[in-house]
């Protein structure tokens, strides 16, 4: 699973830097392009009794204009409940934000995460087969209050699927930051 993990991040850091590459040529001839671009995401990490979850999702956002971007980014999050399961999910989304006004932003963010599950032995009875890799798709409706480079609110998955044991919500409050 960690050499798979591997391999992953080195295809898409070599997928991004073409990329990058492109639109750096492109940028040459617009040097407004990088003044538009502000870069963020997320990081996070959980403790408690047994369990670990570590998250680090780096972003960009373009702003098209005052009222619209749209935006890249990558996750790779690590979940473990000791003697439950353990599990790796990496991937990507494009996020979509608009801000009527300064202070409200409504956004629509399209997430693909490789999701690979391992439970303990002692649960292939309840679960089925220990291993359990797959695709997940979330799409995520949200509305926030916007201060600056930071906004804070609520985001609803519409595709949200219990099943999958990636969220265990539904709903999910988040904060994103771009500088």
């Amino acid at each position: 699973m960690k050499s798979g993990f591997l391999s992953f991040l080195t295809k898409t850091g070599i997928a991004m830097a073409f990329c990058l590459s492109c639109i750096s040529a492109k940028a040459q001839n617009n040097s407004d392009f990088w003044s538009r671009v502000r870069f963020g995401g997320a990081i996070g990490a959980s403790f408690g009794n047994n369990y670990t979850d570590v998250t680090l999702a780096p972003g960009a956002l373009y702003e098209v204009n005052e009222y619209y971007g749209v935006g890249l980014s990558l996750q790779g999050t690590y979940v473990q409940q000791k003697d439950f399961y353990e599990s790796w999910m990496y991937g990507g989304s494009i996020i979509n934000v608009f801000n009527p006004i300064p202070q409200i932003q409504i956004s629509a963010e399209l997430e693909q995460l490789r999701v690979n599950l391992d439970f303990d032995e002692r649960y292939t009875d309840f679960y089925g087969n220990q291993d359990r890799d797959f695709w997940n798709t979330a799409l995520f409706l949200g509305a926030g209050y916007r201060a600056q480079n930071v906004t804070f609110g609520i985001r609803y998955n519409v595709l949200f699927n219990d099943n999958d044991y990636v969220y265990s919500e539904a709903w999910m409050p988040f904060i994103r930051i771009y500088f």
